[in-house]
Protein backbone atom coordinates (compact mmCIF):
# COMPACT_ATOMS: atom_id res chain seq x y z
CA UNK A 1 0.00 0.00 0.00
CA UNK A 2 1.29 3.49 -0.97
CA UNK A 3 1.47 5.58 2.05
CA UNK A 4 0.50 9.08 1.74
CA UNK A 5 4.14 10.40 2.21
CA UNK A 6 5.42 8.45 -1.23
CA UNK A 7 1.84 9.23 -2.79
CA UNK A 8 2.54 13.26 -2.46
CA UNK A 9 6.48 12.98 -2.68
CA UNK A 10 6.45 14.08 -6.72
CA UNK A 11 5.13 17.27 -5.40
CA UNK A 12 7.05 18.29 -3.16
CA UNK A 13 5.81 20.73 -1.01
CA UNK A 14 8.22 24.07 -1.47
CA UNK A 15 8.61 25.61 2.07
CA UNK A 16 9.09 29.71 1.29
CA UNK A 17 5.49 28.93 0.34
CA UNK A 18 4.11 27.58 3.31
CA UNK A 19 3.15 24.67 1.60
CA UNK A 20 1.19 21.88 3.73
CA UNK A 21 -0.84 19.75 1.51
CA UNK A 22 -3.99 18.39 3.29
CA UNK A 23 -4.10 14.99 2.56
CA UNK A 24 -6.85 13.34 4.68
CA UNK A 25 -10.29 13.10 2.25
CA UNK A 26 -12.73 12.64 5.38
CA UNK A 27 -11.53 16.17 6.61
CA UNK A 28 -11.79 17.82 3.08
CA UNK A 29 -14.97 16.18 2.44
CA UNK A 30 -15.76 17.65 5.85
CA UNK A 31 -14.45 20.89 4.89
CA UNK A 32 -16.53 21.02 1.73
CA UNK A 33 -19.92 20.21 3.96
CA UNK A 34 -19.22 23.26 6.07
CA UNK A 35 -19.09 25.43 3.07
CA UNK A 36 -22.92 24.99 2.45
CA UNK A 37 -22.39 25.09 -1.57
CA UNK A 38 -25.36 24.74 -3.69
CA UNK A 39 -25.60 24.22 -7.51
CA UNK A 40 -24.41 27.37 -9.26
CA UNK A 41 -22.72 29.28 -5.96
CA UNK A 42 -19.61 31.44 -7.15
CA UNK A 43 -16.95 29.95 -5.14
CA UNK A 44 -13.19 30.89 -5.04
CA UNK A 45 -10.49 28.72 -3.41
CA UNK A 46 -7.21 30.31 -2.17
CA UNK A 47 -4.12 27.77 -3.01
CA UNK A 48 -5.78 24.40 -3.92
CA UNK A 49 -2.48 22.47 -3.70
CA UNK A 50 -2.98 18.99 -4.89
CA UNK A 51 -6.22 19.84 -5.11
CA UNK A 52 -7.90 17.75 -2.86
CA UNK A 53 -10.59 20.33 -1.60
CA UNK A 54 -10.75 21.39 -5.51
CA UNK A 55 -12.42 18.05 -6.06
CA UNK A 56 -15.35 17.75 -4.00
CA UNK A 57 -16.01 21.48 -4.57
CA UNK A 58 -16.01 20.85 -8.43
CA UNK A 59 -18.66 18.36 -7.77
CA UNK A 60 -21.37 20.80 -6.31
CA UNK A 61 -20.70 24.22 -8.34
CA UNK A 62 -19.56 24.66 -11.89
CA UNK A 63 -18.29 28.45 -10.47
CA UNK A 64 -15.44 27.61 -8.65
CA UNK A 65 -12.60 29.81 -9.08
CA UNK A 66 -8.80 29.01 -7.82
CA UNK A 67 -6.03 30.78 -7.55
CA UNK A 68 -2.88 28.92 -6.90
CA UNK A 69 0.71 30.39 -7.00
CA UNK A 70 2.75 27.26 -7.56
CA UNK A 71 3.32 27.38 -11.39
CA UNK A 72 3.33 23.91 -11.81
CA UNK A 73 0.52 22.98 -8.98
CA UNK A 74 -1.48 25.28 -11.62
CA UNK A 75 -0.19 24.04 -14.82
CA UNK A 76 -0.99 19.96 -13.28
CA UNK A 77 -4.51 21.24 -12.51
CA UNK A 78 -5.24 23.18 -15.57
CA UNK A 79 -4.67 20.06 -17.39
CA UNK A 80 -7.04 17.90 -14.63
CA UNK A 81 -9.95 19.98 -14.73
CA UNK A 82 -9.47 21.73 -18.59
CA UNK A 83 -12.57 23.65 -18.77
CA UNK A 84 -14.35 22.99 -15.40
CA UNK A 85 -13.20 25.49 -13.38
CA UNK A 86 -10.96 29.18 -13.74
CA UNK A 87 -7.69 28.71 -12.69
CA UNK A 88 -6.32 31.88 -12.18
CA UNK A 89 -1.96 31.91 -11.96
CA UNK A 90 -1.29 34.52 -9.01
CA UNK A 91 -0.54 35.54 -5.69
CA UNK A 92 -4.16 36.06 -4.16
CA UNK A 93 -3.03 38.73 -1.88
CA UNK A 94 -2.30 40.64 -5.29
CA UNK A 95 -5.28 39.89 -7.00
CA UNK A 96 -7.69 42.86 -7.22
CA UNK A 97 -10.73 40.80 -5.77
CA UNK A 98 -12.95 43.39 -5.66
CA UNK A 99 -12.63 43.90 -9.42
CA UNK A 100 -12.82 40.17 -10.19
CA UNK A 101 -15.86 40.08 -8.10
CA UNK A 102 -17.89 42.63 -9.48
CA UNK A 103 -17.23 41.75 -13.06
CA UNK A 104 -17.83 38.03 -12.70
CA UNK A 105 -20.95 38.14 -9.89
CA UNK A 106 -24.54 38.89 -10.97
CA UNK A 107 -25.97 41.88 -9.36
CA UNK A 108 -27.16 40.56 -6.50
CA UNK A 109 -25.10 37.34 -5.97
CA UNK A 110 -22.30 36.99 -3.37
CA UNK A 111 -19.20 34.90 -3.45
CA UNK A 112 -18.18 31.94 -1.04
CA UNK A 113 -14.17 31.93 -0.22
CA UNK A 114 -12.68 28.41 1.11
CA UNK A 115 -9.06 27.47 1.26
CA UNK A 116 -6.29 25.68 3.65
CA UNK A 117 -4.12 29.24 3.60
CA UNK A 118 -0.26 29.39 4.02
CA UNK A 119 -0.29 29.74 8.06
CA UNK A 120 2.27 32.53 7.72
CA UNK A 121 -0.04 34.65 5.66
CA UNK A 122 -3.20 33.87 7.41
CA UNK A 123 -4.07 37.65 8.45
CA UNK A 124 -2.84 39.11 5.18
CA UNK A 125 -5.21 37.25 3.98
CA UNK A 126 -8.12 37.80 5.86
CA UNK A 127 -7.55 41.79 5.57
CA UNK A 128 -7.63 40.72 2.06
CA UNK A 129 -11.05 39.06 2.28
CA UNK A 130 -12.45 41.77 4.65
CA UNK A 131 -11.87 44.46 1.98
CA UNK A 132 -14.63 43.23 -0.62
CA UNK A 133 -16.62 42.00 2.53
CA UNK A 134 -19.73 43.39 0.56
CA UNK A 135 -19.18 40.56 -1.87
CA UNK A 136 -18.42 38.07 0.06
CA UNK A 137 -21.43 35.63 1.86
CA UNK A 138 -18.89 33.46 3.58
CA UNK A 139 -15.25 32.29 4.14
CA UNK A 140 -14.20 29.10 5.36
CA UNK A 141 -10.23 29.07 6.33
CA UNK A 142 -7.94 26.36 7.54
CA UNK A 143 -5.66 28.04 9.98
CA UNK A 144 -3.35 27.56 13.37
CA UNK A 145 -5.10 26.79 16.10
CA UNK A 146 -3.77 29.73 18.08
CA UNK A 147 -4.71 32.49 15.62
CA UNK A 148 -8.78 30.68 15.21
CA UNK A 149 -8.62 31.45 18.93
CA UNK A 150 -8.07 35.15 18.56
CA UNK A 151 -10.26 35.62 15.91
CA UNK A 152 -13.74 34.44 18.31
CA UNK A 153 -11.50 36.18 21.77
CA UNK A 154 -13.72 37.74 23.60
CA UNK A 155 -12.97 40.79 25.84
CA UNK A 156 -10.92 40.06 28.97
CA UNK A 157 -8.85 37.34 27.94
CA UNK A 158 -5.17 37.44 26.71
CA UNK A 159 -6.17 36.15 23.29
CA UNK A 160 -8.41 39.28 22.60
CA UNK A 161 -7.06 41.69 20.37
CA UNK A 162 -6.78 43.88 17.37
CA UNK A 163 -7.54 40.84 15.08
CA UNK A 164 -10.44 39.71 17.14
CA UNK A 165 -12.05 43.07 16.93
CA UNK A 166 -11.20 43.44 13.29
CA UNK A 167 -12.55 40.30 12.79
CA UNK A 168 -16.07 40.78 14.30
CA UNK A 169 -16.76 44.26 13.26
CA UNK A 170 -16.56 42.70 9.83
CA UNK A 171 -18.31 39.29 10.51
CA UNK A 172 -19.48 36.28 13.07
CA UNK A 173 -16.53 33.77 13.09
CA UNK A 174 -17.27 30.74 14.34
CA UNK A 175 -14.57 27.67 14.61
CA UNK A 176 -16.34 24.38 13.55
CA UNK A 177 -13.34 22.06 14.32
CA UNK A 178 -9.63 21.13 14.32
CA UNK A 179 -7.33 19.37 12.37
CA UNK A 180 -4.59 17.30 13.74
CA UNK A 181 -1.31 17.21 11.91
CA UNK A 182 -1.31 13.84 10.62
CA UNK A 183 -4.14 15.58 8.32
CA UNK A 184 -1.33 17.05 5.85
CA UNK A 185 1.66 16.44 4.38
CA UNK A 186 4.13 17.47 5.37
CA UNK A 187 2.77 17.95 8.98
CA UNK A 188 2.76 20.77 10.64
CA UNK A 189 4.42 21.52 13.88
CA UNK A 190 1.03 22.93 15.61
CA UNK A 191 -2.68 22.16 15.66
CA UNK A 192 -5.18 24.11 13.16
CA UNK A 193 -8.76 24.89 13.02
CA UNK A 194 -11.45 25.19 10.24
CA UNK A 195 -13.15 28.79 11.10
CA UNK A 196 -16.02 30.05 8.92
CA UNK A 197 -16.75 33.40 8.92
CA UNK A 198 -20.31 34.78 7.85
CA UNK A 199 -20.44 37.75 7.06
CA UNK A 200 -23.24 40.79 8.38
CA UNK A 201 -24.60 43.29 5.00
CA UNK A 202 -24.19 45.70 7.99
CA UNK A 203 -22.92 44.50 11.94
CA UNK A 204 -21.49 48.11 13.48
CA UNK A 205 -22.26 51.35 12.05
CA UNK A 206 -19.30 52.96 12.13
CA UNK A 207 -18.38 56.40 10.93
CA UNK A 208 -15.45 56.19 9.50
CA UNK A 209 -13.68 52.67 9.14
CA UNK A 210 -10.23 53.94 9.26
CA UNK A 211 -9.72 56.32 11.73
CA UNK A 212 -11.61 53.11 13.93
CA UNK A 213 -8.94 50.54 13.10
CA UNK A 214 -6.52 53.28 13.54
CA UNK A 215 -7.58 53.75 17.05
CA UNK A 216 -7.73 50.11 17.89
CA UNK A 217 -4.21 49.64 17.02
CA UNK A 218 -3.31 52.86 18.51
CA UNK A 219 -4.58 51.49 21.83
CA UNK A 220 -3.54 48.15 21.51
CA UNK A 221 0.21 49.06 20.52
CA UNK A 222 0.03 50.07 24.53
CA UNK A 223 -2.25 46.99 25.90
CA UNK A 224 -0.64 47.31 29.62
CA UNK A 225 -1.97 50.74 29.88
CA UNK A 226 -5.39 52.38 30.56
CA UNK A 227 -6.92 53.72 28.06
CA UNK A 228 -7.16 57.34 29.42
CA UNK A 229 -2.63 56.49 29.40
CA UNK A 230 -2.35 55.01 25.94
CA UNK A 231 -4.38 57.57 24.38
CA UNK A 232 -3.25 60.69 26.52
CA UNK A 233 -0.81 62.26 23.55
CA UNK A 234 -3.46 61.68 21.22
CA UNK A 235 -5.88 63.67 22.88
CA UNK A 236 -3.43 66.31 24.08
CA UNK A 237 -2.07 66.93 20.32
CA UNK A 238 -6.01 66.97 19.02
CA UNK A 239 -7.29 69.09 22.05
CA UNK A 240 -9.76 66.00 23.06
CA UNK A 241 -11.11 66.43 26.82
CA UNK A 242 -11.64 62.81 27.91
CA UNK A 243 -14.26 63.54 30.71
CA UNK A 244 -16.49 65.21 27.79
CA UNK A 245 -16.82 61.99 26.42
CA UNK A 246 -18.99 59.10 27.99
CA UNK A 247 -16.44 56.56 27.98
CA UNK A 248 -14.80 54.79 31.07
CA UNK A 249 -10.88 55.31 29.96
CA UNK A 250 -9.80 53.90 33.35
CA UNK A 251 -10.04 50.19 31.36
CA UNK A 252 -7.61 48.81 29.39
CA UNK A 253 -7.67 48.07 25.69
CA UNK A 254 -8.43 44.22 26.50
CA UNK A 255 -11.65 44.87 28.81
CA UNK A 256 -13.14 47.33 26.14
CA UNK A 257 -16.07 45.19 24.44
CA UNK A 258 -16.63 46.16 20.26
CA UNK A 259 -19.20 47.82 20.68
CA UNK A 260 -17.75 50.23 23.17
CA UNK A 261 -14.84 50.73 20.64
CA UNK A 262 -17.20 51.98 17.65
CA UNK A 263 -19.28 54.31 20.15
CA UNK A 264 -15.74 55.96 21.61
CA UNK A 265 -14.81 55.79 17.99
CA UNK A 266 -18.03 57.70 16.65
CA UNK A 267 -17.87 59.60 19.74
CA UNK A 268 -14.46 61.21 18.75
CA UNK A 269 -15.30 61.85 15.51
CA UNK A 270 -18.32 63.21 15.67
CA UNK A 271 -16.82 65.92 17.89
CA UNK A 272 -14.20 67.41 15.34
CA UNK A 273 -15.35 69.69 12.38
CA UNK A 274 -14.38 68.59 8.57
CA UNK A 275 -11.03 69.62 8.94
CA UNK A 276 -9.81 68.35 12.18
CA UNK A 277 -11.76 64.94 11.28
CA UNK A 278 -9.32 65.15 7.94
CA UNK A 279 -6.08 65.46 10.47
CA UNK A 280 -7.51 62.57 12.52
CA UNK A 281 -7.44 60.40 9.83
CA UNK A 282 -3.89 60.98 8.32
CA UNK A 283 -2.18 61.25 11.59
CA UNK A 284 -3.46 58.00 13.82
CA UNK A 285 -3.11 55.97 10.62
Amino acid sequence: MISKKEKYEQYRPKKFLGQHFLVDHNIAKKIVRSCEIHSGDFVIEIGPGQGILTKYLSELTSNLTAVELDKSIYTRLTTEYQNNIRLIHGDFLKLDIHNYLNNELETRDKAKVVGNIPYNLTTEIIFKIYESKDKISSAVLMMQKEVAQRLIAQPDSKEYGILSILTQIHTYPKILFNVPPTAFFPQPNVHSSMVKFDFADIRYNIEDENFFKALVKKTFGKRRKTMKNSLKDFFQTHEIIPDEINFDFSRRPENVSVIDFVKLSNSIWNMKSKGDKEKLTIETM
